[in-house]
């Protein structure tokens, strides 16, 4: 494949062993994947719920292109003005007008562009802006950039996330689900060429319960109390999908599931 471009996607970075895993190990990972550009989800990556500026930057650092996130972006005061100020971190595009950051962002990857759009699922989550159509709008818009336009559908419910991903079969190369932190063995092209898997997993300590302490959340459950959750602090998995995607046409060739162990 002559234009080809490889574009490593991993899922929702937990707290301190998510972040050790990127810091660490993702250097070597670009290498062995051949990834063009690295997109992740990072809205769990402070003690698992949003994000700061520190984390950002030690991300970008690392070699990640583009920050994506969810409905956890909010959850650290400090990151609201840096989403107005960065570029390459983006908040879901469905949030109502007048909120800060942005939605979606082109880049640049081996002298093509490449574009990246951030949306939110709307069953179980916050009533936003229709994904839908919001999603259509922003495809389009993209498209007359460039043919390779990617989205993060960080949404909880199946039936949405295919839902969407079918809506957008054709227009866009490639919708990732995010936000179970479960990595899901559905990974397909469909029809019109747009590459897909319901959720990517996360990048964060294996041994918890998604990502979690299993006491700490086996007692919630017990007890029905609102129990604060707490990262594990075990070794982490990192978790995405490595897309192929033919940058004349925007089409994806090949999804391929990453599930790695780190070491530290």
């Amino acid at each position: 494949m002559h234009h080809g471009l490889k574009i490593l996607v991993l899922g929702d970075v937990i707290g301190k062993p998510g972040c050790r895993a990127i810091f660490g190990y993702l250097g070597s990972l670009k290498k062995t994947t051949k990834a063009d550009c690295v997109v992740v989800n990072g809205e769990n990556a402070f003690e698992g719920k949003g994000i700061t500026p520190e984390i950002c930057q030690m991300f970008f650092k690392s070699g990640v292109d583009v920050i994506t996130t969810g409905n956890h972006i909010w959850q650290q005061r400090e990151i609201l003005p840096f989403l107005d100020k960065e570029d390459r971190i983006l908040r879901p595009e469905n949030y109502p007008t007048g909120v800060p950051g942005k939605g979606h962002c082109l880049i640049t990857v081996k002298d093509k562009k490449v574009g990246i759009i951030n949306l939110q699922g709307r069953v179980f989550l916050s009533p936003l802006r229709c994904p839908f159509q919001v999603g259509k709008d922003t495809a389009v818009r993209l498209r007359r950039e460039t043919p390779v336009v990617i989205v993060d559908f960080h949404a909880e419910w199946t039936e949405e996330k295919e839902a969407l991903a079918i809506y957008l079969d054709g227009t866009i190369s490639a919708l990732v689900g995010t936000h179970t932190h479960v990595q899901t063995a559905d990974e397909r092209i469909l029809p019109h060429g747009t590459g897909y898997i319901t959720d990517i997993g996360m990048t964060g300590p294996g041994e918890s319960i998604i990502g979690m302490n299993p006491s700490i959340v086996i007692q919630k459950n017990l007890s029905q109390m609102p129990l604060k959750m707490e990262v594990a602090d075990k070794q982490a998995d990192i978790m995405g999908v490595l897309l192929s995607i033919d940058a004349e046409t925007g089409k994806t060739v090949s999804v391929e599931r990453i599930w790695e162990k780190s070491v530290i």
